[in-house]
């Protein structure tokens, strides 16, 4: 919202939405407009108008829970705003409050034709029109599917909507095959890339509008994309006729190229020669953000605990492959102030905060961080440290955000059993990943069912890097279980 007092609307039905709020009185301007007022106090369940002041970013936007709204806390954002009551005057909407990145893959294959293909431009445009991009809003760049994908411009290229919609009209038809699964690919690994100019924090919106079918396989490039927390659209416009079925080469393609398949993420038009009609349809779903499900990965969205036996059977030397293996945990997870987070403590008799869950607000700072852990040397209680690093790491979460990596290589001096089961019935996911000494009963005593995916153990510090990417991917599959 780029003008200040701007009078917003807040319709009954938009409050029901699941909003993402950043602040308190003070909010980021990531946050949604509506679920802030409702947290401002300012409306409740009839909605209504409030005016907005933007206001300069800042540093620390503390989370709270106010009027059945959960703010979120934030380390610093560009720019911030405030609210307070409206008035009667003309107001601007802002119920989707869509942010959304959204990358359009169109067909230019020679199927579609120079004809189609100008309505196919014609229906993008309005498309465009319909998401109201502007610089605070929607963001729309544009990729040709041909025999190679090619991108027509970025995101952030034209945030102006007149700039957007002549940039549109002045695509040009190439013609080929209509390998939608390479331009899905090409897509979803460079247009939204930070260093593009994809936003941090913003819903990531790939829509691919398909003229019949696809000459080449989609499946690969949905996987990719669903685990890059991009949600994929199908958009399928005169489908194949029941006398072209048997040259269509998988017949659910659809079905496997969406983010979810339930019917929300498929759209069937019969014609592009009244596809116009259904661009608003089709924007009210683009902007839906409470249904793009495949927005929040577990790469982007849990919080991991690492806890760090620093007795003094560990040795130095040891001690740094143990922060090596962390490193490399930590380096397969998108750590930012809006996605996830990682914490770290260190025990031997006693415990010490190396830093909190939400102390470093990017990869690079966090990594740092771990870098920086010295080697304290004494005894072993397992136990006692487990509770210190629930109780100093972790806020409630939905089941299979919270995890809890214990490295260890040897006996605890006291009893594991009680805190790891106090952890466990907190929501706090244990792997436990022993070394040397550790004794395996010992280990599976504190990690989560299935103890089988949750364990694991070495008898020598250099094997730890070959559990990375197991530990990985069953953090995955847990978070995948659960949400």
């Amino acid at each position: 919202l780029s003008e200040d007092g701007l009078l917003v609307g807040c319709p009954a039905g938009c409050l029901l939405r699941r909003t993402s709020v950043f602040g308190t009185n003070v909010y980021a301007a990531v946050s949604s407009v509506c679920g802030a007022a409702v947290h401002s106090g300012l409306l409740g369940t009839s909605g209504g108008t409030v005016r907005l002041k933007r206001l300069q970013g800042r540093h620390g936007y503390r989370g709270s829970s106010s009027h059945g709204v959960q703010s979120q806390s934030l380390s610093h954002w560009i720019s911030s705003f405030s609210l307070s009551k409206g008035g009667n005057s003309v107001c601007v909407c802002v119920c989707a409050d869509c942010q959304a990145d959204i990358a359009v893959v169109m067909d230019s294959s020679t199927n579609i034709g120079q004809r189609r293909f100008n309505l196919q431009k014609n229906f993008i445009a309005k498309l465009a029109a319909a998401l109201k991009v502007g610089a605070t809003g929607p963001h729309v760049g544009l990729i040709q599917a041909s025999d190679s994908p090619k991108t027509e411009f970025l995101l952030t290229n034209f945030t102006h909507p007149k700039d957007l919609l002549f940039a549109i009209r002045q695509t040009t038809y190439l013609g080929g095959n209509a390998n939608t699964g390479k331009a899905l690919l090409h897509a979803a690994q460079s247009i939204f890339s930070s260093e593009l100019g994809a936003r941090r924090g913003h819903p990531r919106v790939l829509l691919a509008l398909v003229d019949g079918w696809p000459s080449d396989d989609v499946e690969r490039a949905a996987t990719f994309a669903r685990d890059s927390g991009i949600n994929v659209f199908i958009v399928s416009v005169a489908k194949a006729s029941p006398e072209e079925l048997s040259m269509v080469p998988d017949r659910n393609f659809s079905r496997k190229a969406v983010c979810k398949d339930n019917g929300f993420f498929s759209y069937s038009i019969p014609s592009w020669f009244n596809a116009a009609k259904h661009t608003r349809a089709l924007s009210t779903r683009l902007c839906s953000l409470d249904q793009l499900l495949c927005s929040k990965t577990c790469y982007n969205s849990v919080h991991i605990g690492f806890l760090i036996d620093g007795s003094s059977s560990v040795g130095y030397v040891n001690f740094q492959l143990v922060l090596d293996f962390l490193v490399g945990i930590a380096r397969s997870f998108d750590i930012s102030d809006v996605g996830a987070h990682i914490g770290a403590v260190q025990f031997t008799y006693d415990q010490r905060l190396e830093f909190g869950m939400f102390d470093n607000d990017n990869k690079e700072d966090a990594i740092d961080a771990l870098r920086r852990i010295s080697y304290m040397s004494g005894g072993t209680s397992t136990g006692s440290a487990i509770n210190y690093a629930v109780h100093n790491l972790f806020r409630p979460a939905a089941r299979g955000r919270n995890f809890l990596i214990v490295v260890t290589d040897g006996q605890s001096y006291d009893d594991v059993r009680g805190p790891a089961t106090a952890a466990h019935s907190q929501g706090v996911t244990i792997f436990s990943v022993g070394v040397a000494w550790a004794p395996l009963e010992l280990l599976r005593v504190m990690s989560s069912e299935p103890k089988d995916t949750h364990t694991f153990f070495t008898r020598d510090f250099s094997g730890l890097s070959d559990f990375i990417q197991p530990v990985v991917h069953n953090i995955c599959t847990d978070y995948s279980h659960n949400n």
